[in-house]
């Protein structure tokens, strides 16, 4: 089968958060179970661009409400990503630094979605499935069906896998010419609470609707930023597919970001030398036990309750645990965990921004791992953790309910709690400091966290299986 991938991030080329991970992902194993898999997303002007050699492959035009945009599709040449990449270049649009957070963005992405459209209209095949990720490409089921220039692509099967619910792209009616012509029966399709909403579109739309863990799929039921009926309505071609992690990007016996690489054999020394890292260039205790936060800095990630629950423990344990936190986003949060750094000299540090390299530390060094989210699609960053012999904790919540399990349940092995609260944080924090002290069972937990197959090769197959009963 031939795949066509569409979506606003794709790491290594751009990346804010875990859509880029799946979609750089994804594709390289569904190429492996031999079909396929092709990305097409915006061309950012990011160090992935200009460190690689592209060649153009096609260039057009299209008209978007008054306006006509010349557009090219570039792609890299050597393969090197496991998978075709796809860059679509629109001067002034496209060819932006960030991927996100532009006053335009409704037509940056509007923009986007028609270039790939009229792309694919111009092909001399057509591929077996079009996978639209979140609202930045949503509109595209609804391009290929109901737009006049192009609805010669309907009978192509769409895939909507939905990583934030929470982001829907909304837009004002009065700005409806943005999309390409459209026969005004299928207005219903758009509409959501009296305004166009393509994330409900492609819900309405897509032949599929995928989310990215079973319970967040259920979540969204009753808390889905009001879209709660739709899915309900939606519910029989909606399921949930946990994502894996890319098991060759994080290893700790290949990591080339790590100080020392280790397996399950030697995971004792191999953590304690990146520890060791991390303690020294922010001033930390080796000997006491390191809780990291690595993420955004927003309501979802509950990143508000931090520097409280932060504060709380370190007073409450009389400064028996450390804590280094790596992430940006809310700038209020951001100065009050930045105003902890003089508070807690010692026990305490934070370095506010992304840094891939030191993410990859932090997982292989530290001793546990803080999600406490209100809202978490499936979340990542547990998985690197585990893969890493870090312990997670984490509350009760979409990806991290499926993937996690308090160790002192059966079978488990991270440390569970079930509100959003800093009481609810804090208390976990104890019971993380009372397993450090337990050498032989903590050791025995990391031991079976490295051996939990968190791959992508089972949730590949079952896209894959998605894709063939579109197909037949």
């Amino acid at each position: 089968m031939e795949i066509i991938h569409v979506s606003a991030e794709c790491y290594p080329m751009a990346k804010a958060g875990g859509l880029a991970d799946v979609v750089g992902a994804l594709p390289k194993y569904q190429n492996q179970l031999g079909h396929i898999a092709k990305v097409v997303m915006p061309m950012h002007r990011t160090k992935f661009l200009y460190d690689n050699d592209w060649e153009v492959v096609h260039k057009s035009s299209f008209v978007m409400g008054p306006n006509s945009f010349e557009y090219t599709i570039i792609k890299e040449q050597t393969n090197k990503l496991g998978f075709d990449l796809y860059c679509v270049d629109i001067n002034g649009l496209l060819d932006r630094e960030k991927i996100y957070s532009y006053s335009d963005d409704t037509e940056r992405f509007c923009a986007f979605q028609i270039a790939v459209v009229d792309w694919l209209s111009k092909w001399q095949h057509r591929p077996d499935i079009v996978h639209v990720h979140d609202h930045h490409s949503a509109l595209i089921p609804f391009m290929m069906q109901h737009c006049i220039a192009y609805n010669h692509l309907a009978a192509i099967p769409t895939v909507l896998t939905i990583h934030n619910a929470q982001y829907q792209g909304w837009m004002g009616w009065d700005k409806q010419n943005y999309i390409p012509a459209w026969d005004i029966r299928s207005w219903g399709n758009l509409d959501w609470n009296d305004t166009i909403n393509p994330l409900a579109c492609g819900i309405k739309c897509a032949a599929r609707v995928t989310t990215v863990s079973p319970s967040y799929m259920e979540e969204l039921v009753y808390d889905a930023n009001g879209l709660e009926k739709l899915f309900q309505y939606e519910k029989s071609k909606c399921v949930g597919i946990l994502n894996g992690i890319d098991n060759e990007t994080w290893s700790p016996v290949n990591d080339t970001y790590i100080t020392d690489n280790f397996s399950i054999k030697n995971f004792e020394e191999g953590k304690l030398i990146n520890k060791k890292t991390l303690c020294k260039e922010f001033g930390l205790d080796i000997k006491k036990p390191l809780v990291v936060f690595i993420g955004r800095l927003v309501g979802e990630k509950s990143a508000d309750l931090l520097p409280r629950a932060i504060t709380d423990a370190l007073r409450d344990l009389d400064g028996a645990i450390n804590f280094l936190i790596l992430g940006s986003g809310d700038a209020n949060v951001e100065q009050q965990l930045l105003a902890l750094n003089n508070s807690f000299v010692g026990y305490y540090n934070s370095q506010i921004g992304y840094n891939e390299k030191l993410s990859h530390i932090m997982y292989a060094g530290a001793d546990f791992l803080l999600m406490p989210s209100r809202i978490e699609p499936c979340g990542l960053n547990q998985m690197y953790a585990m893969r890493y012999g870090t312990v997670p904790i984490v509350r009760r919540t979409g990806g991290l309910k499926d993937t996690v399990i308090d160790y002192e349940d059966p079978g488990g092995f991270g440390i569970c709690f079930d509100r959003a609260t800093v009481w609810d944080i804090s208390y976990s924090l104890h019971r993380a400091v009372k397993l450090y002290g337990d050498k032989n069972k903590l050791s025995k937990i990391i031991k079976k966290l490295m051996n939990i197959d968190n791959s992508w090769e089972k949730s590949a197959g079952n896209y894959i299986s998605i894709y063939q009963q579109l197909s037949t």
